[in-house]
């Protein structure tokens, strides 16, 4: 099986920074992609930062700028690098990996969710 266990959300103040952490583990042959996701109350989820196995980012207008995915010296770690937080930026993070184990199969498996409220 593989898990992903996230951490680093918390309180921020308006401006304020978060890195958040998302470790994976199990029977993981490779990751074609890994990714952020944030869920608001009353919101879809929405993709926050993703990289592909090649290195190549993308992120949202509404986050471009601000926020840093990258991938860890333990190779299976995944961060996400929050600067400038905004009060709309208020959300559950869900980290999302797609990996192929090692039987072959292709899974998507997402993290726990962390809850990142900024706030004065």
């Amino acid at each position: 099986q593989v898990q992903l266990v996230e951490s680093g959300g918390g309180l921020v103040q308006p401006g304020g920074s978060l890195r958040l952490s998302c470790a994976a583990s199990g029977n993981i042959l490779s990751i074609n992609t890994m990714g952020w996701y944030r869920q608001a109350p009353g919101k879809e989820r929405e993709l926050v930062a993703r990289m592909t196995s090649g290195g190549t980012t993308n992120y949202p207008d509404s986050v471009k700028g601000r926020f840093t995915i990258s991938r860890g010296n333990a190779k299976n770690t995944v961060y996400l690098q929050m600067n400038s937080l905004k009060p709309e930026d208020t959300a559950v993070y869900y980290c999302n990996l797609v990996v192929i184990d090692t039987g072959g199969i292709l899974r998507s498996k997402w993290g726990q969710g962390t809850q990142v409220t900024v706030s004065s």
